[in-house]
């Protein structure tokens, strides 16, 4: 019986995980993976706690608030993929620095909370507010390009592609790149003890066939990578998913290695904790599973 293995949802930095399905690399590790689809962000988590899928992939901050809630939370994370942080600051042309913000009509992202959770904390360490800025938090990325098109706000915060939208649109290029800002652990699976005991030897392979595919995506030309994945994101024209793929491989986005790196970690839970968002820091030992953890 195939490992149920449910997406977080669909998005192009998670693009390592539909190459791993799409070109072959679990099957080369021996093990069999039905990939399921996910309705809408965090929706996996439950269906893995019920018992109804197996593993799922998402960020830390999911089995970080879980711990934060219950310190005996079976959830656990294993196999670092996206390792850097994939959303960037996008606007008209020029000089910008993040104190910048300040006064600019600004679109946060509203679909999950980590992007704004990263950025609140970078505003921090540049010594602003971020309470004070003019933001508008409660509009999808969609319609906030739509407003940085038609002149409506200033800046947007955003993940590809909409840099390459906007770059081949005119509308407006990366001012900011949260990924410069160093590790940050963004994406992982995610399972349960229970699962990871049971399941060990098939989340072994897994691991496995996510490093060789990592190893394989720095290797080969950004092109063959967005052919691979293109069915996944069939709406993305394939120069623009070429163009998204090729950023965020020059940013070093996705992992060289699988273990997850501890300062990202730390970073990420800071974020959240500076947010009001977690009570207090979470332990590493606790919410990464140690067997598992880079294979």
């Amino acid at each position: 019986m195939p490992i149920r293995l449910m997406e977080n949802f669909r998005a192009i930095f998670y693009a390592p995980y539909y190459a791993t399905v799409a070109l072959g690399f679990y099957e080369r590790e021996g093990v069999a993976v039905e990939l399921l689809t996910s309705n809408a962000p965090g929706d996996a988590v439950p269906k893995l706690l019920s018992g109804e899928i197996d593993i799922t992939w998402g960020g830390p901050m999911r089995v970080m608030q879980a711990h934060d809630k219950d310190r005996h939370s079976p959830l656990v994370n294993f196999c670092e993929v996206v390792s850097h942080d994939p959303f960037f600051l996008i606007g008209k042309k020029g000089a910008f620095k993040l104190t910048d913000l300040s006064g600019k009509r600004f679109a946060s992202v509203s679909e999950v909370p980590t992007p704004w959770m990263c950025l609140q904390q970078d505003l921090r360490d540049a010594g602003m507010d971020p309470a004070k800025l003019l933001r508008i938090s409660d509009r999808a990325m969609t319609r906030n390009y739509h407003a940085l098109q038609a002149g409506d706000i200033d800046i947007m915060q955003a993940f590809e592609p909409f840099v390459s939208m906007a770059e081949k649109d005119g509308a407006g290029e990366a001012l900011y790149t949260a990924s410069t800002r160093g590790p940050t652990s963004y994406t992982a699976f995610i399972a349960t003890r229970e699962g990871c005991v049971k399941y060990r030897d098939e989340f072994a392979a897994m691991t496995r066939a996510t490093a060789k595919m990592l190893a394989w995506l720095y290797a080969n030309p950004a092109e063959d990578f967005a052919k691979a994945v293109h069915p996944f994101f069939p709406d993305v024209p394939l120069d623009v998913l070429a163009s998204s793929l090729a950023r965020y491989r020059a940013a070093g986005l996705w992992s060289r290695e699988t273990k997850m790196i501890p300062q990202g970690f730390a970073r990420l839970g800071q974020s959240f904790c500076s947010g009001g968002m977690l009570a207090r820091m979470p332990s590493y030992d606790d919410c990464v599973e140690p067997y598992l953890n880079g294979i």
